[in-house]
Protein backbone atom coordinates (compact mmCIF):
# COMPACT_ATOMS: atom_id res chain seq x y z
CA UNK A 1 0.00 0.00 0.00
CA UNK A 2 0.82 3.42 -0.84
CA UNK A 3 1.16 5.90 2.13
CA UNK A 4 1.54 9.87 1.80
CA UNK A 5 3.91 11.48 4.65
CA UNK A 6 3.77 14.81 4.95
CA UNK A 7 6.78 16.34 7.16
CA UNK A 8 6.07 19.99 9.30
CA UNK A 9 9.04 21.28 10.84
CA UNK A 10 6.96 23.48 12.73
CA UNK A 11 7.46 27.19 13.61
CA UNK A 12 5.50 30.44 14.56
CA UNK A 13 6.60 32.24 11.70
CA UNK A 14 5.32 30.32 8.71
CA UNK A 15 8.32 31.59 6.65
CA UNK A 16 10.39 29.34 9.06
CA UNK A 17 7.99 26.59 8.11
CA UNK A 18 9.61 23.77 6.11
CA UNK A 19 6.97 21.52 4.74
CA UNK A 20 7.99 17.99 3.02
CA UNK A 21 5.41 15.44 0.89
CA UNK A 22 7.03 12.10 0.31
CA UNK A 23 5.38 8.65 -0.22
CA UNK A 24 6.24 5.22 1.38
CA UNK A 25 5.22 2.47 -1.29
CA UNK A 26 6.68 -0.94 -1.24
CA UNK A 27 9.68 -0.16 1.78
CA UNK A 28 10.59 2.53 -0.26
CA UNK A 29 10.46 6.33 0.84
CA UNK A 30 10.59 9.13 -2.05
CA UNK A 31 10.92 13.00 -1.72
CA UNK A 32 7.85 14.35 -4.27
CA UNK A 33 7.66 18.24 -2.73
CA UNK A 34 10.35 20.47 -0.31
CA UNK A 35 9.81 24.05 0.10
CA UNK A 36 9.72 26.78 3.07
CA UNK A 37 7.01 28.82 3.93
CA UNK A 38 6.39 32.36 2.98
CA UNK A 39 4.89 35.26 5.35
CA UNK A 40 1.35 34.99 5.20
CA UNK A 41 0.86 31.87 4.03
CA UNK A 42 -1.89 29.65 5.67
CA UNK A 43 0.15 26.42 6.44
CA UNK A 44 -2.90 24.45 6.68
CA UNK A 45 -4.52 25.22 3.26
CA UNK A 46 -1.52 24.81 1.74
CA UNK A 47 -0.62 21.38 2.71
CA UNK A 48 -4.44 20.13 2.81
CA UNK A 49 -3.96 19.22 -1.13
CA UNK A 50 -1.48 16.80 -0.14
CA UNK A 51 -3.84 14.53 1.86
CA UNK A 52 -4.32 11.30 0.08
CA UNK A 53 -8.32 10.34 -0.28
CA UNK A 54 -9.29 7.65 0.43
CA UNK A 55 -5.76 6.49 1.41
CA UNK A 56 -4.64 7.68 5.10
CA UNK A 57 -1.84 10.01 5.49
CA UNK A 58 0.80 10.35 8.12
CA UNK A 59 1.41 13.83 9.20
CA UNK A 60 4.66 14.32 11.54
CA UNK A 61 5.05 17.34 13.35
CA UNK A 62 8.26 18.36 14.40
CA UNK A 63 7.06 20.16 17.81
CA UNK A 64 5.59 18.88 21.10
CA UNK A 65 1.86 18.27 20.89
CA UNK A 66 1.40 18.13 24.87
CA UNK A 67 2.67 19.38 27.62
CA UNK A 68 3.91 17.89 31.30
CA UNK A 69 1.27 16.45 33.23
CA UNK A 70 3.32 17.29 36.24
CA UNK A 71 3.12 20.96 35.06
CA UNK A 72 -0.90 21.00 35.07
CA UNK A 73 -1.10 18.98 38.06
CA UNK A 74 1.01 21.58 39.74
CA UNK A 75 0.11 24.83 38.40
CA UNK A 76 -3.67 24.35 38.26
CA UNK A 77 -4.10 24.63 42.54
CA UNK A 78 -0.97 27.08 42.90
CA UNK A 79 -1.24 30.49 43.67
CA UNK A 80 1.53 33.47 43.41
CA UNK A 81 4.17 33.22 46.24
CA UNK A 82 3.70 29.55 47.43
CA UNK A 83 6.23 26.93 46.67
CA UNK A 84 5.78 23.97 44.23
CA UNK A 85 7.63 20.77 45.27
CA UNK A 86 8.46 19.85 41.96
CA UNK A 87 11.84 20.01 40.18
CA UNK A 88 12.40 21.86 37.13
CA UNK A 89 12.78 18.29 35.16
CA UNK A 90 10.15 16.97 36.29
CA UNK A 91 7.99 19.79 35.92
CA UNK A 92 9.02 20.97 32.65
CA UNK A 93 9.61 18.21 31.06
CA UNK A 94 7.59 15.25 29.63
CA UNK A 95 8.20 11.42 29.96
CA UNK A 96 8.93 10.84 26.49
CA UNK A 97 11.35 14.33 26.78
CA UNK A 98 13.50 12.18 29.75
CA UNK A 99 13.08 8.56 27.33
CA UNK A 100 14.76 10.38 24.41
CA UNK A 101 17.35 11.50 26.88
CA UNK A 102 18.51 8.29 28.22
CA UNK A 103 17.65 6.29 24.57
CA UNK A 104 19.00 8.37 22.53
CA UNK A 105 21.21 10.90 24.17
CA UNK A 106 19.76 14.14 23.24
CA UNK A 107 17.74 16.55 24.86
CA UNK A 108 14.45 17.86 23.35
CA UNK A 109 13.33 21.16 24.54
CA UNK A 110 11.56 21.61 27.53
CA UNK A 111 8.18 22.57 26.28
CA UNK A 112 7.03 23.94 29.77
CA UNK A 113 9.86 26.03 30.43
CA UNK A 114 11.07 27.28 26.71
CA UNK A 115 10.31 29.58 23.49
CA UNK A 116 8.69 26.28 22.05
CA UNK A 117 5.46 26.26 23.56
CA UNK A 118 4.64 28.97 21.49
CA UNK A 119 5.64 26.41 18.32
CA UNK A 120 3.62 23.90 20.04
CA UNK A 121 0.50 26.09 19.87
CA UNK A 122 1.45 26.82 16.11
CA UNK A 123 1.60 23.04 15.56
CA UNK A 124 -1.58 22.09 17.40
CA UNK A 125 -3.62 25.13 15.36
CA UNK A 126 -2.33 23.32 12.08
CA UNK A 127 -3.76 20.51 13.25
CA UNK A 128 -7.00 21.76 14.23
CA UNK A 129 -7.79 24.04 10.62
CA UNK A 130 -6.69 20.36 8.76
CA UNK A 131 -9.30 18.97 10.73
CA UNK A 132 -11.62 21.35 9.73
CA UNK A 133 -10.62 21.78 6.27
CA UNK A 134 -10.82 17.60 5.84
CA UNK A 135 -13.99 16.72 7.85
CA UNK A 136 -11.44 14.47 9.53
CA UNK A 137 -10.62 13.70 13.11
CA UNK A 138 -6.69 13.41 12.54
CA UNK A 139 -6.06 11.99 15.70
CA UNK A 140 -2.39 10.99 17.25
CA UNK A 141 -1.63 7.68 15.83
CA UNK A 142 0.19 5.39 18.25
CA UNK A 143 0.66 2.26 15.88
CA UNK A 144 1.72 1.76 12.20
CA UNK A 145 -1.64 0.11 11.05
CA UNK A 146 -3.11 3.49 9.73
CA UNK A 147 -6.73 3.41 9.55
CA UNK A 148 -6.85 6.78 8.52
CA UNK A 149 -5.02 10.42 8.04
CA UNK A 150 -3.36 10.83 11.60
CA UNK A 151 -0.53 12.26 13.08
CA UNK A 152 2.61 11.99 15.03
CA UNK A 153 5.26 13.95 17.59
CA UNK A 154 8.65 13.47 15.80
CA UNK A 155 12.25 15.31 16.38
CA UNK A 156 14.66 15.64 13.67
CA UNK A 157 17.32 16.00 16.03
CA UNK A 158 16.75 12.71 17.60
CA UNK A 159 16.00 10.79 13.96
CA UNK A 160 19.39 12.15 12.81
CA UNK A 161 21.21 10.60 15.53
CA UNK A 162 19.26 7.20 15.53
CA UNK A 163 20.34 6.81 11.91
CA UNK A 164 24.38 7.74 12.86
CA UNK A 165 24.35 10.80 10.68
CA UNK A 166 25.22 14.51 11.91
CA UNK A 167 22.85 16.48 13.97
CA UNK A 168 24.82 19.30 15.00
CA UNK A 169 26.19 22.66 13.48
CA UNK A 170 23.62 22.60 10.16
CA UNK A 171 20.71 25.09 10.64
CA UNK A 172 22.42 28.68 9.71
CA UNK A 173 24.00 29.66 6.56
CA UNK A 174 27.36 29.91 6.98
CA UNK A 175 29.73 27.79 4.92
CA UNK A 176 30.80 25.43 6.76
CA UNK A 177 27.03 24.58 8.51
CA UNK A 178 26.16 24.28 4.94
CA UNK A 179 28.59 21.73 4.14
CA UNK A 180 27.49 20.17 7.34
CA UNK A 181 23.86 19.72 5.56
CA UNK A 182 25.35 18.62 2.28
CA UNK A 183 26.89 15.60 4.26
CA UNK A 184 23.35 14.71 6.08
CA UNK A 185 21.92 15.28 2.90
CA UNK A 186 24.26 12.33 1.12
CA UNK A 187 23.80 10.01 4.40
CA UNK A 188 19.90 10.95 3.76
CA UNK A 189 20.16 9.73 0.40
CA UNK A 190 20.53 5.93 1.11
CA UNK A 191 17.08 6.19 2.80
CA UNK A 192 15.73 8.81 0.86
CA UNK A 193 14.80 9.34 -2.81
CA UNK A 194 15.56 12.65 -3.38
CA UNK A 195 15.40 13.97 -6.40
CA UNK A 196 16.41 17.52 -5.56
CA UNK A 197 18.36 18.16 -2.87
CA UNK A 198 18.66 22.22 -3.99
CA UNK A 199 16.03 23.14 -1.28
CA UNK A 200 17.03 20.86 1.79
CA UNK A 201 20.83 22.40 0.82
CA UNK A 202 19.24 26.10 1.01
CA UNK A 203 17.05 26.10 4.25
CA UNK A 204 17.47 24.04 7.34
CA UNK A 205 13.92 24.24 8.20
CA UNK A 206 12.78 22.54 4.57
CA UNK A 207 15.98 19.54 5.77
CA UNK A 208 14.42 19.33 9.03
CA UNK A 209 10.79 18.77 7.31
CA UNK A 210 12.38 15.85 4.65
CA UNK A 211 13.80 14.24 7.97
CA UNK A 212 10.45 14.54 9.51
CA UNK A 213 9.45 11.88 6.82
CA UNK A 214 12.26 10.00 7.60
CA UNK A 215 10.95 10.06 11.27
CA UNK A 216 7.42 9.18 9.84
CA UNK A 217 8.90 6.04 8.11
CA UNK A 218 10.17 4.67 10.29
CA UNK A 219 7.27 4.79 12.54
CA UNK A 220 5.11 3.30 10.11
CA UNK A 221 8.24 0.12 9.43
CA UNK A 222 7.76 -0.49 13.29
CA UNK A 223 10.88 0.87 14.53
CA UNK A 224 10.50 3.15 16.41
CA UNK A 225 10.75 3.19 20.37
CA UNK A 226 7.06 2.67 22.05
CA UNK A 227 6.02 4.60 25.24
CA UNK A 228 6.34 2.59 28.24
CA UNK A 229 2.99 4.30 29.77
CA UNK A 230 0.31 4.59 27.07
CA UNK A 231 -2.08 6.21 29.25
CA UNK A 232 0.49 9.03 30.56
CA UNK A 233 1.68 9.20 26.63
CA UNK A 234 -2.12 10.04 25.31
CA UNK A 235 -1.97 12.96 27.64
CA UNK A 236 1.91 13.93 27.23
CA UNK A 237 1.98 13.15 23.68
CA UNK A 238 5.24 11.09 22.49
CA UNK A 239 8.32 11.23 20.52
CA UNK A 240 8.43 8.88 17.95
CA UNK A 241 12.02 8.07 16.99
CA UNK A 242 13.98 4.90 15.46
CA UNK A 243 16.39 2.42 18.00
CA UNK A 244 19.72 3.61 17.83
Amino acid sequence: MEIVIIGIDCATDPKKVGLAKSVLKDGQLCLESAEQGCSGMNIATHIVQWISVPSPTLIALDAPLGWPSSLGDSLAPHSAGMPIEYPGNLLFRRETDRFIKSRIGKQPLDVGADRIARTALAALAILARLRELTSNPIPLAWNPALQQTSAIEVYPGGTLLSHGLPYQSYKNNSAEQRQMRAQIIEGLSALIEIPDPAPLLSKADTLDAVICCLAAADFLRGTTLPPENQSLAEKEGWIWVKAP
